[in-house]
């Protein structure tokens, strides 16, 4: 028999479906759309940092679970960001650094984890989703997480003050991925060091005519003195780490939003009031050893000498037993003194 040229609606119906291109959002569960739409937010952003809204949260959820990647979100509140104690600015500041890091360590196309912004007034149903009501708040998602409250992980707020290097130790102590060094930008820029450098050969002639003549103040002895305690107390005070690592003078106490905390206990950081006040006693120290050695020697007055002597070693010893009661305390490990045998 003849097949009819004749097409019932039934069969042109099926010709229609087999025409019209099947979507992917149907066919693959876990939504290459949305994965190509993250990386497409990640490569309009400089730091590859994504914005995070309600919308694109939903949408993220849709992918089947084990999800291809994880995502780390920092949540922000724009409102609080004259709370110089919360330090929010600086903390996503350090957040985007992690990001720009990863992606220059690692393949830019590299899509196993995506960092997310997201902000409070903005996204108060994602707030709710994870259950935040406070910030500084970091929270990892891994690829099986279902519940986002319970199975996300969340960061200790006191790990934040170590900013983007405990950032990176989070993310790397709960997935499989390496971070890699972190990338800070430099002090200066190369124009501003352009600057300085034409600057300086401008004033150079001058400057070697003043040196010549003696009329500067690398000529007044005063000068280097203060200036040798200056570089004294700084690198006793451990200054040169807090500016690298951008460290706070202190932060927040988790129990008491009300109370600063100046003292961190743990080896891993250090505040800066902590370093100005370990600076403080090592620096009183120097001057009083320094005041013994040159100037006390010059007196003619045997008792007041001695007088004068054993208060600086009284003041001493106080001085060196507040910074091992410290260390002590900060670290677990204690100083014990032991008598030579030969004095038993």
């Amino acid at each position: 028999m003849a097949i009819s040229k004749t097409l019932t609606p039934s069969y042109l119906f099926l010709i229609l479906l087999l025409l019209i291109p099947f979507n992917h959002s149907f066919s693959d569960p876990t939504r290459p759309d949305i994965l190509s739409d993250l990386t497409h937010l990640r490569i309009q952003s400089p730091t590859g940092v994504i914005h995070l809204t309600d919308q694109l949260l939903r949408q993220i959820l849709t992918v089947k679970t084990p999800r291809p990647f994880s995502f780390l979100i920092f949540f922000d509140a724009k409102q609080l960001h004259s709370k110089t104690e919360l330090s929010l600015p600086t903390l996503k500041t350090e957040f985007t650094l992690l990001s720009s890091s990863y992606y220059t360590n690692n393949n830019p196309d590299n899509s196993k984890i995506f960092f997310f912004t997201i902000e409070f007034q903005e996204s108060q149903t994602s707030f709710a989703l994870f259950g935040v009501n406070s910030v500084p708040h970091l929270r990892l998602i891994p690829p099986s997480a279902t519940d986002l409250k319970k199975d996300s992980i969340q960061m200790d707020g006191s790990d934040l003050a170590r900013l983007v290097e405990s950032m990176a130790e989070f993310v790397e102590g709960n997935t499989k991925i390496n971070v890699g060094p972190i990338h800070r930008p430099p002090m200066i820029s190369k124009k501003q060091m352009s600057v300085i450098v034409l600057a300086g050969l401008i004033l150079s002639p001058f400057l070697v005519e003043k040196i010549v003549s003696g009329g500067t103040l690398l000529h007044d002895k005063h000068v280097w003195m203060v200036g040798s305690i200056f570089v004294y107390f700084f690198s006793v005070s451990g200054a040169m780490h807090n500016i690298i690592r951008k460290m706070p003078m202190f932060m927040m106490d988790r129990e008491d939003p009300s109370k600063l905390v100046l003292f961190y206990q743990g080896s891993g950081m250090q505040l800066g009031a902590e370093g100005f006040a370990v600076g403080f006693l090592y620096t009183i120290l120097g001057l009083l050893l320094a005041f013994m050695t040159h100037f006390l020697v010059r007196l003619k007055s045997r008792t007041v000498q001695r007088v004068v002597m054993l208060f600086a070693l009284f003041v001493s010893f106080l001085s060196v037993k507040k910074v091992i009661q410290l260390d002590n305390w900060k670290t677990g490990y204690g100083i014990h003194a032991y008598w030579p045998s030969s004095w038993n």
